[in-house]
């Protein structure tokens, strides 16, 4: 997972995912009504594994370990998850990330990238184009495209009151962090 997934992840969720393989299964079970023989299926694992587990009498092995992660993840907190992104889709976010950043001018000035630390509130349309595209598969650098563009027209250019010929690039982020106002 890249540095955006990763801040929109924790951007979507108020409490914090369990750690715990137990609590984790624990969660599944619960999401699967009680059913460890459901878990068993979803993991591909026997119905005896999710018990051991549930007690913490066996740790998963990494693949498995993956697979619980990943499970948890996709179904902790849906209702919470789908307001926030309404609320960004709606209301926009402020992006705090340390990346490369830099920009041309149509001046032929240039401002060659750099590490820099910029934060900025970004409208619910870039807000929109990021999910969507997170939505459709897009890779790390379609979604850091998305955010250039956003950073490009409301950071540097300021909604179109200067630098109308400004080109932005937006690479080697360090770390991306997404609130929801």
């Amino acid at each position: 997972m890249g540095e955006i997934d990763e801040g929109l992840e924790r951007a979507m969720r108020t409490r914090p995912i369990p750690q715990s393989v137990p609590a984790r299964v624990r969660f599944l079970v619960k999401a699967a009504k009680g059913s460890t023989a459901a878990v068993a299926q979803q993991l591909n694992v026997s119905q005896r594994t999710v018990q051991r587990w549930l007690k913490g009498a066996a740790s998963p092995k990494p693949a498995a370990a993956q697979a619980i992660a990943d499970a948890v993840r996709a179904g902790w907190q849906p209702r919470v998850r789908q307001r926030v992104r309404r609320a960004a889709e709606r209301d926009g976010f402020v992006l705090s990330a340390s990346a490369q950043f830099g920009f041309a001018s149509a001046a032929g000035s240039t401002d060659d990238p750099r590490l820099r630390l910029i934060t900025q509130h970004l409208p619910g349309d870039v807000a929109a184009a990021l999910f969507a595209a997170r939505d459709a598969g897009a890779s790390e650098d379609d979604q850091a495209a998305i955010l250039a563009a956003g950073l490009q027209e409301h950071y540097f250019r300021d909604g179109g009151r200067r630098a109308s010929g400004l080109a932005v690039e937006f690479t080697g982020i360090q770390w991306a962090d997404f609130g929801v106002l």
